[in-house]
């Protein structure tokens, strides 16, 4: 088949939370992750479709509410948005119904940089409820463009906006919306002379802004001292907001139309409490355990088939395989290994689930809203949350989140703690730990198991809390945010796409995972099959004893340092081993029990339950199990998180910082608390 190259290029522009994620998705059929609160989009995505022989590449950028960028999503955003002009057709502009009035303000600005604009007005179905109806005829011929009605979440309108741009229904406005104030006239158009730009608005941008839309030399050649001197971009800014929200004012009295609304709508009803001072606080908190206790409880039928069926397949290979390393590689080396991580899969899944279905109902925002008072002693703001509870998914992405906190101090703190968050990696560890120590027992119709989950949760955010405020001594900057952020309407989460997102996030995890036990199980199977010879005439000797063998030799080595912290050889390979990645200590452990013939018969938690030490002592009692929890609850997550936050920071001192200080902290925390507990 011959395949069709890319015809055009289109934009997919907005403000945050307007639906623009779930257009992309929708046109493109990606599983691009949506979430209904600012700034989960940092950075440009693509994708493709094709319609009528047309083959269209769709660019999903950052929301952003100005060309004028305070964060690096939307420095990205302006960036491309001027940059790549020549590339695309055209700009998809969203519309949310409930919020025409702000929206409207970039999307003035897009037309006068003389960009092609085709206009959707998005979740219309939300204004009616409220009493408001909009005049979209009215609309297209005030702005000049071609407008669509859609409603993402429903599919609906979908398949107009596809033909819309097979038709390149694209508009060019031919009126300013913006005139450039008098005082700044002369200037510009000096400008526009000397570098033959024919957009005025375009030299207008320069002036305005710091460094994020251009290079400025070009434009401060053209002018003397003292015109340099009396441009004040955020002035000029200000004065061009101040203008433009007057038009628009023009505008929607002339197509928006409002009924009195005498009934309370739910949203308000719902915020009375969600939002609260203290009741807010109460339900967050009463979300998170229902959550934890679902991971335990809808979880356990699943993990418990697969660790029969990875038992059983063991087991088979075990008997049906040739005598000899090939079998030993199989049925106690890989199958154990990426076994044990896989069977953690169900509780990372349902954990995912619900933290969709919380950001797709609007809930997150109202989350961002309530803890911005909560967090701003502690050198954070309300945005920070995002990050944070985003980190108990994976901190890479996390990290990489904090781009749209326009405060470099509280984004740079931001960074160093997030990491501190309990991700989806360290889950698996938590989940085998709390099954070893804790007792199968409930307190009010909660299992211990699931407080004890959340509380490892809660040390993670509290330890994150008590660094963000030293580190807030340390890290100085003049400059103060202030969080202005509108909340959504609550919407009916997406049950079957979220679980579609979940789904795929889980096999991302496996598959990601499982490459990396599937390496580290074949090298702990050679340095556990292979071991030092007493006969001359061998090098190594092959099939000894686990204590006999390579690994053993290695992990006694450091035994020294460990054993303070109450663990042996075994935990010292889990813990080297899951540096590469937090999960690796399950699959390692696993693999080092099913290697282990003195381990007696079963699941490895039973073997790992009834494994002693020489004088008698569980390896894994109380003591021991606690301090591994504080270990993996303070020390840095991965080496990929690591190179993430170098990526962000650009900081060799600020990622050697966080290393160093997250490592120490782990040990002597573990240290602590076993030689209180043992």
């Amino acid at each position: 088949m011959q395949e069709t190259s890319t015809n055009k290029q289109i934009l997919l522009v907005g403000n945050p939370n307007v639906g623009k994620s779930t257009v992309f998705n929708l046109l493109c059929n990606k599983k691009q992750k949506t979430g209904n609160y600012a700034g989960v989009t940092v950075a440009s995505h693509s994708g493709n479709y094709e319609y009528k022989g047309d083959n269209v590449e769709v660019v999903d950028l950052p929301g952003s509410y100005s060309v004028y960028p305070t964060s690096e999503d939307e420095a990205i955003f302006s960036k491309f948005l001027i940059e790549e002009q020549q590339n695309y057709a055209g700009v998809v502009y969203v519309l949310e119904a409930l919020s025409i009035k702000r929206g409207l303000l970039l999307f003035q600005q897009i037309q006068d940089l003389g960009i092609p604009v085709l206009l959707i007005v998005n979740q219309i179905d939300q204004a009616e409820r409220r009493g408001i109806s909009i005049n979209l005829e009215e609309l297209s011929k005030e702005l000049g463009v071609k407008v669509l009605q859609t409603n993402a979440k429903e599919n609906l309108g979908i398949d107009e906006l596809r033909e819309a741009i097979f038709n390149h229904d694209f508009k060019i406005s031919d009126q300013i919306s913006f005139e450039i104030p008098f005082e700044q006239k002369n200037l510009v158009f000096r400008v526009l002379e000397e570098t033959k730009e024919k957009n005025q608005y375009k030299i207008w941008t320069l002036l305005s802004s710091d460094t994020y839309l251009g290079n400025l030399k070009s434009v401060k050649e053209q002018m003397n001292d003292d015109e340099v001197k009396c441009l004040v971009p955020k002035r000029l800014q200000t004065q061009e907001t101040i203008r433009r929200y007057q038009n628009i004012d023009k505008i929607i009295a002339k197509v928006f139309s409002k009924k009195t609304q005498f009934k309370e709508l739910l949203t308000e009803k719902l915020d009375k409490i969600l939002v609260h001072q203290f009741w807010g606080y109460v339900v967050f908190a009463a979300i998170l355990l229902f959550i934890f206790q679902m991971v335990f409880f809808i979880a356990a039928y699943p993990m418990d088939w697969i660790d029969s069926g990875t038992s059983w397949l063991a087991g088979f290979a075990g008997e049906h395989l040739p005598e000899g390393p090939i079998n030993s590689l199989i049925s106690n080396g890989i199958i154990p290994g990426v076994g044990g991580i896989v069977i953690f899969a169900p509780q990372i899944g349902i954990l995912l689930y619900f933290l969709y279905l919380l950001e797709d109902s609007g809930y997150m925002a109202r989350v961002i809203f309530l803890m911005d008072r909560f967090l701003r002693p502690f050198g954070l703001n309300g945005k920070s949350i995002v990050p944070l509870v985003s980190g108990t998914a994976c901190a890479i992405p996390a990290v990489m989140s904090t781009r749209n906190i326009e405060n470099v101090k509280e984004r740079l703190i931001t960074i160093l703690v997030t990491p501190f968050m309990t991700c989806s990696a360290r889950l698996p560890v938590y989940s085998i730990i709390i099954a070893l120590i804790i007792p199968d027992e409930f307190f009010g119709g909660i299992s211990y198991k699931a407080l004890a989950l959340m509380a490892m949760y809660i040390l993670g955010f509290l330890t994150s809390l008590l660094a963000s405020l030293i580190l807030k001594k340390f890290i100085k900057n003049k400059g103060k945010s202030f969080l202005v952020m509108d909340l959504p309407t609550y919407k009916m989460p997406l049950f079957g796409y979220d679980f579609k997102l979940m789904l795929g996030k889980v096999w991302e995890f496996i598959t990601g995972a499982g490459k990396i036990i599937f390496i580290v199980s074949i090298l702990i199977w050679f340095f556990s099959y292979f071991g030092p010879t007493e006969k001359p005439e061998q090098f190594v000797d092959s099939d000894v004893k686990l204590e006999n063998s390579y690994l053993a030799k290695m992990g006694k080595s450091i035994e020294p340092v460990i054993e303070p912290l109450g663990y042996d050889w075994k935990m010292g390979v889990g813990i080297l081993t899951s540096f590469v990645a937090r999960e690796v200590f399950v699959g390692t452990m696993s693999t080092l029990y099913s290697l282990d013939d003195s381990a007696p018969e079963g699941k490895v938690i039973d073997k790992m339950r009834h494994d002693t030490k020489p004088n008698g002592e569980k390896v894994f009692n109380f003591a021991t199990g606690i301090s591994i929890l504080f270990f993996y609850s303070f020390a840095m997550q991965c080496v990929s998180a690591l190179a993430v936050v170098y990526k962000e920071t650009k900081s060799f001192k600020w990622t050697m910082v966080q290393l160093f200080g997250m490592s120490g902290l782990a040990y002597f925390a573990s240290l602590i608390i076993y030689q209180i507990l043992k």
